[in-house]
């Protein structure tokens, strides 16, 4: 049985461990343009030993962002300081996965610590925020304007322009967000889409875009590198969409090419009730990975290393995605590869602080106290 630190490979790119930093907003972009914030948060944790970093949620149009300070793909200028990004991912042995997405109902809204909700056109907040139906999130949010049809094929362009975007920026994993109640999974739930067209009403209609958007970035992104797929696997609210439908999705997405479904959950109404505790929704990552035969990634208050491993091992998921974890603790995968007794890649930059009796460390110890640091390549140093 696979292990937390066993490679994973997907098509044609290999992931040194099972774990990887999970998108996570920012808000700290000018014009959607990555900067030195988007530089550090991100390389820190490749210097970690995280086998998979992504970057937040990228929006692949303006009017796509959930703030003015998200982080954007819609534009050939936006790839080249995501360049230098992937760059260094891949020098500390990295895979750079982009998450691509669009706020929908949820556009144009403060910055969480600016406040909540709405950021009125007055603030610079968008002229229309777009929908599958004209149904507020909630009242302090945006009333949105339902697509049109026309509409609807401009977000699926823009989907596959991102993509293209991202692979010339040298991305190995493109993710689509299709959860937390933004534009795909409003598409998806019945709690936000009362549309009586081909894209509303029947499960067929309600999962026409996501399947259109994976089948258009598909054809954009390259065949050797995978594809994932983030889904709410459930609204937590009767009506909506459940994990019984998560399920069809993942057999129907894996048949287009989707290599994981990265399986979260919630976001679609306000004030939902979530038994939220450790590990509470690795049960979908299991369920789906069985049911419709695919990869997952399991997701939602992952802490500690040995639980970590043992969703792993016991078959719930392929991959564990840590977030929250990862920003109190950038190290995280490091620390877990010692409790765990596993070797880790350590940047040579570090290895005095290897454990001791590690690989790592016992090279450093054999070496002479007079060994230094010359150019970029760090020699072992005792002193």
């Amino acid at each position: 049985m696979a292990h937390l630190f066993e490679p994973l490979k997907l098509r044609g790119v290999q992931l040194a461990n099972r774990i990887a930093v999970s998108p996570m907003c920012q808000y700290s972009c000018d014009d959607g343009m990555a900067n030195d914030w988007h530089f550090v948060h991100l390389a820190t944790r490749a210097v970690g030993g995280a086998a998979l970093v992504f970057t937040e949620a990228t929006a692949v149009t303006p009017e796509g962002r959930i703030s003015q300070r998200d982080l954007g793909l819609w534009s050939d200028r936006h790839a080249e300081p995501l360049e230098r990004i992937v760059r260094f991912l891949h020098e500390q042995g990295s895979l750079a996965g982009i998450q691509l997405a669009h706020a929908g109902r949820k556009a144009s809204t403060r910055v969480p610590w600016e406040g909540r909700g709405l950021l009125p056109e007055s603030e610079g907040g968008w002229t229309r925020v777009a929908a599958p139906s004209a149904i507020a999130f909630s009242e302090d949010y945006p009333q949105p304007q339902a697509l049109t049809v026309p509409e609807i094929q401009e977000v699926v362009r823009a989907f596959a322009g991102a993509a293209r975007r991202a692979a010339q920026a040298g991305f190995d994993v493109v993710e689509i967000h299709s959860a937390h109640g933004y534009l795909l999974h409003e598409f998806l739930s019945p709690h936000a889409n009362h549309r009586a067209d081909a894209y509303g009403g029947s499960f067929e209609n309600r999962t026409r875009l996501a399947r259109e958007v994976v089948e258009a970035v598909r054809r954009a992104w390259p065949e050797a590198r995978p594809l994932f797929l983030r889904i709410s696997s459930t609204d937590w609210a009767a009506g909506g969409w459940d994990v019984e439908q998560s399920v069809e999705l993942a057999r129907q997405a894996r048949l287009l090419g989707v290599d994981l479904v990265d399986c979260s959950s919630a976001g679609i109404v306000p004030g939902e009730n979530i038994p939220v505790g450790p590990g509470y929704q690795t049960a979908f990552a299991e369920r789906i990975r069985r049911e419709a035969g695919i990869a997952t990634g399991a997701v939602g208050m992952i802490i500690d290393p040995v639980q970590a491993d043992h969703v792993i091992r016991s078959g719930q998921a392929d991959l564990v995605l840590l977030a929250r974890e990862m920003l109190r603790d950038p190290y995280w995968a490091l620390r877990a590869a010692r409790e765990l007794g596993q070797t880790a890649a350590w940047p040579v930059q570090y290895l005095r602080a290897a454990p001791a009796g590690s690989p790592a460390r016992a090279a450093i110890d054999s070496e002479p106290r007079e060994t230094r640091v010359d150019g970029h390549r760090a020699v072992p140093s005792i002193g």
